[in-house]
């Protein structure tokens, strides 16, 4: 017989998937300033395994940050300083999750990704030139385009109150991109990022805890010559269900690079690069015909940033099932 605290643990299984399905990154590359990995984009219910289906995923992003003058940063073949920049964003995610088991019992996922959005940078520019000349002078820059494609393969596992997922995934260099601009949405080179989630379920007492830790490699962007190093993230998030629809908790992250930028285009000697960010969540499962769908919303305030701007994010995810299980009603519900 189902209990309602089943039908929570029923219905945060899929509200993962969905959240999975809706959240993917950005990309641009440390040589702006900034990650491949959208710090942020994995928070509560990472990790416990999607029922078999299909599964259309919307996230709407706004980031707005700055840098002080004393920080420069290699953006658009110059040395800019001061900078401020807006971004928003629309992804959407198509994912599916196939029928049967594979690793020890684990449920597969693939997914592909892109974007359309708005980017608006402004600071001031330093060009070298090779005769020695210094130009330098204030710059506003604003671009509408499409991203890159971001497709992701992973693999989850669940085991009472314990949940793991390992993902690979990484950027296809598609999106608008150039290299004489200060805002782009894409970023002109590939990338390769791996890694895995846990996250902590406890349908009896709705409470629940989730970490998604991971490396990106980054190739050398060809129309610049400069190689960003790999970057270390850690996304997490703790949360605790006040109903059968309604949970609401605590996010953050955590982004570290670990190794130097390189390449005959850098400029600006290692440039390594991180920032810490905490901020509230609330999520609201709700039902679109017969089958679980997901709301989330979270935001963070940025804090102890280097060789990146510091300001703050918001994520608006809605996630919707296409095919797969409806859930069954829980007795005395």
């Amino acid at each position: 017989m189902h209990t309602k605290r089943t039908h929570v643990l029923h219905a945060a299984l899929l509200a993962a998937a969905l959240t999975t399905a809706a959240l993917a990154a950005p990309a641009h590359a440390d040589e702006g300033g900034v990650s491949f990995w959208l710090p942020g984009q994995y928070a509560s219910l990472a990790a416990p395994p999607p029922p078999p289906g299909f599964y259309l995923g919307g996230n709407t992003y706004v980031y707005s940050g700055d840098a002080s003058h004393e920080r420069s940063f290699p953006i658009g073949g110059s040395i800019v300083a001061d900078v401020d920049g807006d971004f928003v964003g629309q992804f959407v995610t198509a994912l599916y999750a196939p029928e049967g088991k594979v690793l020890g019992g684990g449920q597969l996922a693939l997914s592909i990704s892109g974007a359309y959005g708005w980017n608006s940078v402004s600071g001031d520019i330093r060009i070298a030139r090779p005769n020695g000349d210094v130009r330098t002078g204030r710059r506003d820059d604003s671009v509408w385009g499409f991203g890159d494609l971001y497709p992701l393969a992973s693999v989850a596992w669940n085991k009472g109150t314990n949940n793991w997922l390992a993902y690979l995934t990484g950027d296809l260099p598609v999106g608008a991109y150039d290299p004489d601009r200060l805002a782009n949405i894409g970023i002109g080179h590939a990338a390769v990022d791996g890694g895995g989630a846990y996250t902590f379920l406890d349908p009896k007492s709705g409470r629940e805890f989730s970490a998604t830790a991971g490396l990106t490699y980054n190739f050398e962007n060809p129309q610049t010559d400069y190689k960003s190093g790999v970057d270390f993230h850690l996304d997490w998030a703790a949360s605790q269900f006040l109903n059968e629809q309604v949970y609401v908790g605590l996010a953050g992250y955590w982004y570290q690079q670990l190794s130097n930028d390189s390449g005959s285009g850098d400029r600006v000697g290692a440039f390594k690069s991180s920032v810490a960010a905490v901020g509230p969540e609330v999520g609201y499962l709700f039902s679109v015909n017969g089958r679980q769908a997901a709301l989330n919303a979270r935001a963070y305030w940025e804090f102890a940033a280097e060789h990146r701007l510091e300001g703050w994010a918001g994520f608006l995810t809605l996630s919707v099932p296409l095919t797969g299980p409806r859930p069954k009603a829980a007795a005395g519900s």
